[in-house]
């Protein structure tokens, strides 16, 4: 064969081969902008340990992980785990960080540049505040927010990082109004539509997208004669009819409110993504497993489908919320805010799902527990006791008691294990420490599972045997903090009610 031949086949085959990787790596891609993702809350009392969380996140196939804080312990573990992360700041931060630039650099320095460039995390996005514009909020961080994430960008372009990571702010639906009731009617809120159209030409122009959170479920919480069909995606409520288009569930109708804000304000092609969307198992009559089930399923079940909306065709980005639940959040929100996770607090499943891989939901492998043992009240016990009721309520002043709220998994408990219950949350959340199950010599020790029907009388992760894979300074006042609590209780609230 000639030069001539030989060397065409040869540059055929490398053609060839560099269309064959281009479309490879195109498809990758976009198989991991479509990925699922999730969001990872750590405020718990007996945290799942990052090792195993990180893990337990691959082996379910989330490719997206949302933390809400740069914790240290779970950025170490995300390095080099193939996992993107969009990385939270809290809202508490937004006044210094607007104030100057000089802090964001700080911030970013530590935060970002650090677990990049020395564990290989990959982070994407930085999610400056959170909700920041709640209505609740009464516009306590209207004045700080947009500065905030413009020194926040301008600190990841100075760090080389503007490209690689970019800086948004995670939003509550409530940003968005219809003065029409119908999607179409959709704008931004008065009050602060001047403010969000700076935002959103600045996200635009930084090549950042929109996050916002959108959540049925607070639909349903909040308006009692909100039609329940409308909050999932099974197509049988009552259409909402805007124009031409159809609306049988109201995340579509909800979504599309912010799609025409957005156009009505030229932002047409605006990049949104969904930074949280889920279904509480607790703490309501609305928050149990089998309405939790039939959402996120339906939810996954559109992300599989690629599905958008009448509006916006294309699928946004999506991440759930959230993978575990978290026992010391706060409730002020509801008692359902500690229990929106797929899975409970130690990892293991609540009920099957079938994730966007085709795979079944998976639970957390390797946790390790403290002794199986539970605080209840004694037998001999009067349920008439007078020092019970101060007893339960101290009980519940320092453990998580929101699964005995009305139409909850433990509202159904008969008086004695009510009782039972509140001890032994107080006693599992104190590390099962000597003294934690002395109520008035009320309370006993047993080594039989009290759990009854949907009520679950939890055993806490025993994070003194589980290794930390650091000992930074916030790691080291997080434990002090539990210790020091619970130090103090030991000293000053046990003898209280130790009668």
């Amino acid at each position: 064969m000639g030069c001539r031949a030989y060397c065409s086949l040869v540059l055929l085959g490398l053609a060839v081969g560099v269309l064959l990787s281009t479309a490879q790596a195109q498809a990758q891609a976009q198989a991991q902008a479509q990925a699922m993702g999730i969001n990872w809350g750590t405020r718990a009392t007996h945290p799942l340990p990052p090792d195993i969380t990180v893990r337990l996140l691959q082996d379910n196939g989330f490719a997206k992980v949302k933390l809400f804080e740069a914790d240290d312990l779970a950025l170490r573990a995300l390095g080099r785990s193939g996992i993107q992360v969009m990385l939270g700041i809290p809202n508490e931060y937004l006044v210094p960080l607007a104030s100057s630039v000089r802090v964001a650099e700080q911030w970013v320095m530590q935060n970002v540049s650090y677990y990049i460039s020395k564990f290989g995390v990959d982070i994407r996005y930085v999610a400056v505040g959170n909700e920041p514009f709640l209505k609740t909020y009464k516009s306590l961080y209207q004045q700080t927010t947009f500065p905030a994430l413009q020194n926040i960008q301008a600190a990841l372009i100075k760090a080389g990082l503007g490209r690689q990571v970019h800086a948004t702010v995670p939003l509550n639906a409530d940003v968005y109004e219809t003065s029409t009731g119908v999607p179409s009617g959709g704008d931004f809120r008065a009050d602060i539509r001047d403010l969000m159209i700076s935002i959103v030409g600045f996200l635009q122009n930084n090549g950042a997208p929109v996050a916002i959170n959108i959540y049925p479920f607070l639909s349903l919480y909040a308006d009692p004669h909100f039609p329940i069909d409308y909050a999932f995606f099974g197509g049988g409520a009552a259409p909402v009819v805007d124009g031409s288009v159809t609306y049988t569930n109201v995340f579509e109708a909800n979504y599309d409110t912010l799609i025409w804000a957005l156009e009505k304000n030229g932002f047409g092609s605006m990049n949104v993504i969904v930074g949280e969307i889920g279904w509480p198992t607790d703490g309501d009559p609305n928050a149990n497993l089998e309405y939790a089930g039939r959402f996120n399923q339906g939810l996954i079940d559109r992300i599989t489908r690629g599905m958008g909306t009448p509006k916006r065709p294309t699928p946004p980005e999506i991440y759930i919320f959230a993978l575990i639940d978290e026992d010391a959040k706060s409730i002020q929100p509801g008692n359902f805010e500690r229990h929106w996770g797929l899975l409970y607090y130690d990892g293991t499943v609540k009920y099957p799902l079938t994730l966007e891989n085709g795979q079944n939901l998976t639970g957390a492998v390797g946790v390790k527990y403290l002794d199986r043992q539970w605080c209840v009240l004694a037998p001999e016990a009067s349920i008439a006791d007078p020092n019970i009721p101060g007893a339960v309520d101290y009980a519940c002043q320092y453990s998580d008691c929101t699964s005995l709220s009305y139409g909850s998994s433990c509202s159904g408990l008969d008086a004695r294990s009510n009782v039972s219950y509140a001890f032994n949350q107080f006693y599992q959340t104190a590390n099962q420490q000597k003294g934690a199950c002395m109520f008035s010599n009320l309370s006993v020790i047993t080594q039989t599972d009290p759990s009854q029907g949907t009520c679950r009388f939890e055993i806490m992760i025993d994070t003194g045997r589980h290794e930390l894979t650091s000992n930074t300074d916030r790691a080291v006042a997080r434990a002090s903090a539990v210790v020091g609590i619970w130090s103090v209780l030991a000293a000053v609230g046990l003898a209280a009610i130790n009668l």
